[in-house]
């Protein structure tokens, strides 16, 4: 019996890629801040990956289980749409806490349970390599940061025998769109510095988002990977056209566009 443990797990990708991984005959050890009854081949795990206490004793309820993990993979993740100069300090850093240093808790404290020949499969974005647009940037560092560090990780655990890989997913039906029209909303309502076209630059999120992909193709997707005997580290879905042309052009160039659009 091989065991995986996904964090993020009642969330729309993990919960997904959590329901297809048990039909595939998987035990999956379901980690989530809020978590829901077990089902067969399905074991909740509640943990806060922000509280170093709550994720060891996580670990605790896990080795009780077993003591071998096939894979680890990482959904957990928060969306922030905010300007750089004006959001609190709190959200700045707890942005970090959940989408870089949860992965990184994780990770160190499941360790022992990781053998060769195991995964960890690591949910970046496709914003990761590219140039963010405006007010996305927070969101867009922490995943490039967390992109930085699943690569960094794969150069260290290669050489114990454990693949690591990122799946830099564009956008998912996981109602994201909904959180990012309300933070757009709210920061339009809030900003002091920008004169804020709330209606143009939601015309460029939805443009982005509305070329989505459901939960359960991106679940498959992961299956795949799990599936691979020599996983590569980049694995990317449904990545946006119009980002991707956008990211083509001169960084100058880019900025004009951007401030001709909004202005």
């Amino acid at each position: 019996m091989k065991y995986i443990l996904i964090t993020g797990a009642y969330g729309g990708m993990g919960k997904s890629t959590a329901e297809l991984l048990s039909r595939q005959g998987y035990t999956v050890l379901a980690l989530d801040k809020r978590i829901g009854e077990s089902k067969e081949g399905i074991i909740p795990i509640q943990a806060d990956l922000t509280d170093t206490d709550s994720v060891r004793a996580a670990f605790d309820k896990v080795r009780e289980i077993t003591d071998e993990l096939y894979a680890i993979i990482h959904f957990a993740g928060i969306y922030m749409l905010d300007s750089l100069v004006e959001m609190d300090e709190k959200d700045f850093k707890k942005i970090f806490e959940i989408n870089l240093f949860g992965v990184y808790s994780i990770n160190k404290t499941f360790m022992p349970l990781l053998k060769k020949g195991s995964r960890i499969l690591i949910t970046t974005s496709e914003l990761a390599p590219l140039d963010p647009l405006p007010f996305t940037g927070i969101y867009a560092v922490t995943k490039a940061a967390l992109d930085k560090y699943a690569y960094s990780l794969a150069m260290e655990l290669q050489l114990l025998g454990i693949k690591v890989s990122v799946l830099r997913a564009g956008a998912v039906d996981t109602g994201m769109l909904g959180v990012s029209t309300t933070a757009l909303d709210r920061f339009c309502s809030e900003t002091k510095l920008y004169n804020c076209n709330a209606k143009r630059f939601k015309s460029i999120v939805e443009g982005v988002e509305a070329r989505n992909i459901s939960t359960l193709k991106l679940a498959k997707r992961v299956r795949n990977i799990l599936h691979k005997k020599r996983p590569k580290f980049v694995y990317t879905v449904n990545r946006n056209p119009l980002l991707l042309l956008l990211n083509a052009l001169p960084k100058q160039l880019q900025l004009r566009i951007i401030k001709m659009i909004l202005k």
